[in-house]
């Protein structure tokens, strides 16, 4: 008998994998945990801010864009400013300047960032939150570095403004995870101008569109929200700018004007179905729409609208 020889193979010790940053946020979105606080902050804020124009204007539908992300650049840019006077003689006057000018530059920054995080999916605002406490606790620690330079403690303010500063920069960390991972205040609306060639495209037939109704259909890749109000059909795309809810879902109702507009049914921006124009945020960005006539036949032709 032969006897089949075996060979041991001692495997050395596993190497130490060390969580890379952007685990560690992942996690974060899966924190069920934070979600009764999110509940009582969401509605909380809900509460206190009514559709209107003060609401608009937080999340920035007047300048077409969301408002707080470039706020953020006052109190950052001063607060790193400070950070490099620190190291030099005689700045005493001018890091104290700029510490007080991004404590009132936190003020905006952070009433924006309320409005824009209450209007959030929930993995969103589960990242958003610590981010909100992040910041608060770096405004907090540059709050005590200015009260300490103004008693004359000038080493104890510039230790809390390097504190401040470190919590600050992890606080933005989480931020750009928002904005470039979770896409929050990014355009959601599916691109036209990529998924749509030039010209006239036949849609579907008038006689199958409810009058004051709006419905669902398919052009090519992306899908159309579609009202017929008696002669006329008004033709968006259907996945909402702010976190692609399905307007086609949306209630129908008039603005001062009388024009016709849709509400999404998930944050409540509202957008004039005419042109896409915003109406109510907490969208900031149009949405694309098309022209559209009617055939000899019935048929429904739509190009994108330039």
């Amino acid at each position: 008998m032969y006897r089949r020889a075996s060979r041991i193979f001692r495997r050395g010790p596993r190497p130490q994998v060390r969580p890379h940053p952007v685990d560690l946020v992942e996690s974060l979105e899966h924190a069920e945990g934070l979600d009764g606080a999110i509940r009582k902050l969401s509605a909380a804020v809900q509460k206190a801010l009514h559709p209107g124009p003060v609401k608009d204007a937080l999340h920035g539908v007047p300048a077409g864009h969301p408002a707080h992300p470039p706020l953020t650049d006052v109190p950052m840019g001063c607060w790193m400013s400070v950070a490099v006077l620190d190291l030099l003689p005689g700045t005493r006057k001018a890091s104290q300047a700029l510490v007080a000018a991004g404590l009132a530059g936190a003020v905006p920054t952070a009433l924006t960032g309320i409005a824009d995080w209450s209007a959030l999916h929930r993995e969103q605002q589960r990242v958003g939150l610590v981010h909100a406490l992040g910041t608060a606790t770096a405004s907090a620690l540059y709050a005590g570095s200015f009260v300490a330079r103004a008693r004359g403690r000038d080493g104890a303010g510039r230790a809390l403004g390097y504190a401040g500063l470190t919590v600050l920069l992890a606080g933005g960390y989480l931020g750009g995870h928002l904005a470039f991972r979770q896409a929050a205040g990014a355009s959601h609306a599916d691109q036209v101008a990529h998924l749509v060639p030039l010209g006239w495209h036949d849609l579907c037939s008038a006689s199958e569109l409810p009058d004051g109704w709006p419905v669902q259909r398919r052009l090519g890749y992306i899908s159309l929200f579609v009202l017929r109000d008696g002669e006329d059909i008004h033709v968006l795309t259907d996945r909402c700018s702010h976190l692609a809810g399905p307007l086609h879902q949306g209630r129908i109702i008039t603005d001062e004007d009388s024009d016709p507009c849709v509400v999404c049914p998930w944050h409540g921006s509202t957008f004039r179905v005419s042109d896409g124009s915003v109406v109510h945020g907490p969208a900031t960005g149009r949405q694309p729409s098309f022209e559209t006539r009617v055939l000899e036949d019935g048929t429904v032709q739509v190009r994108p609208r330039t």
